[in-house]
């Protein structure tokens, strides 16, 4: 069972080199890394260049917009297992060979998401269901993100390319969304997804900044993912109460003084309004 690992990367160097040094620490060892690169110039060539004779790597070049550089990896895998970890995780030196070990008892199941956890091994980003199961069109709003999904070939042929007006650096509005689309559109055609919260990647938390940057970036995020909610058809009910559950924490937080934070939220609640009612 060979894994073909499609990393996007663009401004980062040191981020890559740590995520390089755990592919090389890994257990199982029957994997190739397809890196596409967005940078304007060679800075990734010498430290490509280190691990060239420690597995196998191809090196690819794409225009902006991690879609974009998804869908260009896509076209030269190799392998069986297909995953798109960030240039800034790393993998546990086991994951490998458990991802596989995952796939071999589990040989009806098309695709396998795990856990984001931080430097000290606690989840983060999403609120992460504490049970492995079945993947649904609710769960999979919070049971995955790019870099901890693990896909068989069969269904990245039949689900084809990513929404590349989805996700950062698509040049839209929707910055973000395009791996939840990805497994919507695979559960769709009948694919069975499955979420193990004991398959963890590490992934450094991003540092919550209340500037009109980071404003605008969850912003965009909720443009993102409001849209894919409309795509994907879910029902009024289901969102409105999504939307009135962050209006609530919105509330706590300004209750408790955590006015940075309200702000935060805010932004991203009117980013999820906006996208789920465009067309």
């Amino acid at each position: 069972m060979k894994f073909s690992l499609i990393l996007a990367t663009v401004n980062r160097t040191q981020e890559l080199g740590r995520f390089l040094g755990s592919l090389d620490a890994q257990t199982y060892r029957d994997f190739e890394l397809i890196v596409v690169d967005q940078n304007p110039d060679d800075r990734l060539q010498p430290l490509l260049e280190a691990y060239r004779d420690r597995f196998p790597i191809l090196h690819l070049r794409s225009a902006k917009g991690l879609s974009r550089a998804r869908n260009v990896g896509l076209k030269h895998i190799k392998g069986d297992i297909v995953a798109f970890p960030d240039d800034d995780c790393w993998y546990p030196e086991d994951l490998l060979e458990r991802v596989k070990g995952f796939f071999e008892s589990n040989p009806q199941t098309d695709g396998v998401t795990g856990r984001a956890v931080n430097e000290k091994g606690r989840p983060h980003t999403l609120r992460w269901p504490k049970q492995p199961g079945w993947l649904t069109r609710e769960s999979a709003l919070r049971g995955a993100v790019s870099y901890t999904i693990f896909l068989r070939r069969g269904v990245t042929q039949r689900v084809g390319a990513f929404n590349e007006d989805l996700g950062v650096g698509a040049g839209t509005p929707w910055g973000a969304g395009e791996e939840t689309d990805y497994l919507l559109r695979a559960m769709g055609q009948g694919f069975r997804l499955y979420y193990d919260p004991s398959l963890t990647v590490y992934h450094p938390e991003p540092p919550q900044g209340y500037e009109a940057r980071d404003l605008a970036k969850g912003y965009s995020y909720g443009l993102g993912m409001g849209y894919v909610l409309r795509a994907h058809g879910y029902p009024t009910g289901f969102v409105l109460l999504g939307f009135l559950r962050t209006a609530a924490m919105v509330a706590l937080d300004l209750a408790t003084g955590r006015f940075g934070s309200a702000r935060f939220r805010w932004y991203s609640l009117l980013g999820r309004i906006r996208g789920w009612l465009s067309k």
